[in-house]
């Protein structure tokens, strides 16, 4: 399993990178597409494609920096799930030695406390503190 790094949105599997990331998350939970296109030249971001043996399998999109990678989106084609590439990816984002940083839903539907879970056997743990998530749109609030 490997990254593949986009950082301009003429590569040929930004489209399809797009659309999964568009099935895959609600729209108040997406970067609006010009804030994706243009955030796509800063060296620290990264939108990476999730590939094995040359097949696209899932997207995370994640910050990079000296002493962590804070995970902004992350997720795996439908038609690819149920196969450890979610546990892959993180195990494979953790052999560069930083910390990792995530973050989920509230868990307060089936769906969200199944994640909370996931996130929790591959080795993460619950921030105590009181989160809000800046917007990703004007005038849209997180709690």
């Amino acid at each position: 399993m490997n990254l593949e790094r986009i950082t301009n949105p003429s590569h040929p599997m930004y489209k399809p990178a797009l659309e999964l990331y568009q099935i895959s998350f609600p729209p108040h939970e997406q970067r609006e597409m010009l804030s994706q296109n243009t955030i796509l030249q800063d060296s620290h971001y990264h939108f990476d494609l999730i590939c094995d043996a040359g097949i696209f399998v899932g997207l995370v999109l994640y910050w990079e920096r000296a002493d962590y990678i804070y995970i902004e989106h992350f997720c795996i084609a439908p038609e690819m799930r149920n196969r450890q590439y979610g546990q892959k990816l993180l195990s494979l984002l953790k052999e560069r030695k930083k910390r990792l940083l995530l973050e989920i839903d509230p868990p307060i539907d089936a769906i969200a406390v199944r994640r909370k879970g996931f996130y929790e056997r591959c080795g993460f743990v619950e921030n105590p503190y009181h989160h809000i998530h800046p917007p990703y749109h004007r005038g849209a609030q997180r709690t």
